[in-house]
């Protein structure tokens, strides 16, 4: 491969840049299967870089005490609007994403729409967070995982890069199999069997073993509806809206 094929390549290539204080944390999980071939393949690539290194202190500050009083430490906006300034430098039209426990619910229709632009920038936070001026200096979406919360946004980006990747062309062979996962018709995936037939007394749904495909995809979705109507009615309103 000639270097302008190289960089044309590379110009194509989905592009993740991780800001943290734990760069060692990666790739971790998303070095193997499916995300680690695709990495390995050049299908997209992974930057981690250290806030800490663009600390200016002797002790590599990266947070301290938040104005106001109160517990635990905020993390520095001159520190990371650095890190996030060097990101942006060398990759700028990739969209900026804070990890937060406040941001919006992560879901299916956000990572599509991540995994078609070229990359994302995912800002890791820690601590009691980052200080409020970084997100108005520097506006991004906040995405979080659900109510909950972890000790730093180091495992809720690799979540999202996960969801973003799998997505990306070649990552996974067959098509299908993606569009008929939960959440890209609105509904949560239908239940799966494979052999044995029989298993503990519990035996396949006949109808699966019938070769009507019209018929196996009518029971697909009954299923489907029904275990999003039980499960996730949020979904099913959603899905019922959608469908009228």
């Amino acid at each position: 491969m000639n270097a302008e094929n190289a960089q044309l390549k590379a110009d194509k290539m989905w592009r993740a840049r991780v800001l943290n204080i734990f760069p060692d944390m990666f790739p971790g999980p998303l070095g193997v299967s499916l995300s680690g071939q695709a990495l390995e393949r050049g299908l997209w690539s992974l930057r981690a870089l250290d806030i800490r290194s663009f600390a200016e202190d002797k002790h590599a500050s990266v947070d301290d005490v938040p104005f106001g009083g109160g517990p635990g430490m905020v993390m520095r906006p001159d520190v990371v609007g650095r890190a996030i300034a060097a990101a942006k430098a060398d990759d700028a039209d990739l969209p900026l994403v804070y990890l937060t426990p406040r941001g919006q619910p992560l879901d299916q229709v956000k990572a599509r729409a991540l995994a078609d632009g070229p990359g994302v920038i995912a800002v890791c936070g820690r601590f009691e967070g980052i200080d409020q001026r970084v997100m108005e200096a520097y506006p991004g979406d906040e995405i979080s995982l659900g109510d909950f919360v972890l000790s730093g946004g180091e495992l809720a980006a690799m979540t999202l890069l996960d969801a973003c990747v799998r997505l990306l062309p070649g990552v996974i062979g067959a098509q299908e199999s993606l569009d008929e996962e939960s959440f890209e018709t609105g509904l949560l995936e239908y239940p799966q069997y494979t052999r044995p037939r029989d298993w503990q007394g519990l035996s396949v749904p006949e109808i699966l073993l019938s070769g009507h495909h019209e018929k196996v995809r009518a029971w697909r979705l009954a299923q489907a509806e029904d275990i999003t109507r039980q499960r996730r009615p949020d979904l099913w309103e959603r899905y019922g809206r959608g469908n009228i």
